[in-house]
């Protein structure tokens, strides 16, 4: 099973163009790039979990219900890990990756997966925030 350790040592091996910070016991914000939203990565054993904050909910209406039926299509057709949800009054990406046979390649992956999703996915949901 990977350890604390080893998701430090996977952090360090990213791009050097991803930044880092440990902002409390097992807690890291990793960001990608400028234009990216920053990835938190948390340790939550069995699992490591990958969340980003993509945008606040619009007020409840129309543009909601659209943006809703948008992020479902999107879990259906545009991720293949992950999927989009919705914490209180914010959209959030999240992914999670098993920590018993976790290795670097899928930890990569799993935040290749999440800015591709966010780089290619954020022009059609910016038509929802207010």
């Amino acid at each position: 099973m990977a350890s604390r350790e080893d998701l430090e040592s996977f952090i360090a091996r990213l791009d050097a163009d991803i930044s880092s910070e440990e902002v409390d016991s097992g807690i890291w914000v990793l960001a990608p790039g400028e234009d990216s939203a920053p990835v938190v990565v948390s340790l939550a054993p069995p699992v490591v979990v990958f969340r980003v904050k993509v945008m606040d909910m619009p007020e409840p209406g129309q543009r909601r219900t659209d943006l809703m039926q948008k992020l479902l299509e999107l879990n259906a057709a545009g991720l293949m890990h992950g999927s989009y949800g919705i914490d209180g009054s914010h959209v959030v990406l999240t992914d999670a990756l098993q920590l018993e046979n976790l290795d670097f390649n899928e930890f990569q992956a799993s935040i290749d997966s999440i800015t591709l999703a966010l780089a290619s996915h954020i022009p059609a949901l910016a038509a929802f925030q207010e």
